[in-house]
């Protein structure tokens, strides 16, 4: 079955000015990687549509929507908080950003993928409900997971995230509905320098220090997430795939490695394979070093694909 490849060249109208590390490179970058290793030549394009002011209110505040709609100059750029600047491309990037996991969700479930990638910006890990914050407007993967919990088949939706940086607006979002299952691995101390939650059924955060790498990485996956996981037994696998943990990139301080990102996308698919009839959604958050961000989104969408080795 099909693995959906999720975009929108809009994605890259948001433009963030300069010296931004949260640029329309990242999406370049991606897309050109998979086509030398013609690895797009295996996937299904599907250009994404705008998440509706429905889909957005299950997660998100009307005052929040209002503030990422409001009117801007055609040129110049506006800050939402120190780090997440906007310009007049930024709404609608969102929208599509949004739009794309939820297209992706709708998709896998009715049986016409088996798995989605959504190479969309802005990320999402750290929008809250009523605020956008760390480079995030609306949360993609949250409105993704509420319109998986739509349909009538879906019960349990687990989250896994393994961006270097917490996830905290998901973890916000999600904190109380015993329907969505959050796992995250996370450098910490380190931005955004929200508190740990306590593990529980249903959230399963998992600190890293500074340096650790894939050894702990791993260790931390399989002690902590794979036990949560199995005994939540998920209906759907959504993932928010960021790859900044990795030992390229400095806007992070650990030290994956490609192979890494293959590692936790097959023990995921194996988690989908088991309770989900190996439905998964991916979409991307972190990730700020061209080459490295590209290598790894290779090595994801290869597991999810069900590529290893062949191409």
């Amino acid at each position: 079955m099909e693995t959906l490849f999720v975009t929108h060249p809009a994605c890259q109208q948001h433009d963030t000015g300069y010296g931004h590390p949260e640029c329309a490179g990242r999406l370049q970058a991606i897309e050109e990687h998979l086509a030398v290793t013609q690895l797009m030549d295996y996937l299904s394009y599907r250009r994404a549509s705008p998440a509706s002011d429905r889909q957005l209110l299950r997660v998100h505040t009307a005052e929040l929507l209002a503030r990422v709609h409001a009117p801007m100059p055609p040129q110049g750029y506006h800050h939402l908080d120190p780090d997440t600047r906007v310009s007049a491309g930024s709404a609608r990037a969102a929208r599509l950003a949004a739009g794309a996991v939820v297209e992706a969700v709708d998709a896998v479930i009715s049986g016409q993928a088996q798995t989605a990638f959504c190479a969309v910006r802005p990320p999402g890990h750290h929008a809250n409900a009523g605020a956008a914050s760390g480079f995030c407007l609306f949360n993609n993967i949250a409105v993704g997971a509420y319109q998986a919990l739509t349909h009538p088949d879906i019960n349990r939706v687990a989250i896994v995230d393994f961006d270097v940086h917490h996830g905290n607006g998901t973890e916000n979002i999600v904190v109380d509905d015993p329907a969505i299952l959050f796992c995250s691995t996370l450098q910490h101390p380190f931005y955004p320098n929200t508190p740990l939650r306590p593990v529980s059924d249903t959230m399963v955060s998992v600190p890293l220090k500074a340096g650790a790498g894939g050894d702990a990485f791993r260790a931390a996956v399989r002690e902590h997430w794979l036990p949560a996981l199995n005994a939540f037994a998920p209906d759907l696998v959504m993932m928010s795939a960021g790859f900044d943990a990795h030992r390229d990139d400095d806007m992070g301080g650990l030290a994956l490695v490609d192979a890494d990102y293959a590692w936790v996308t097959l023990q995921m698919r194996d988690i989908a394979d088991r309770y989900a009839g190996g439905r998964m959604v991916s979409s991307l958050e972190g990730g700020y070093e061209f080459k490295s961000l590209a290598r790894s989104v290779e090595q994801h969408i290869r597991v999810l694909a069900r590529l290893e080795g062949i191409v």
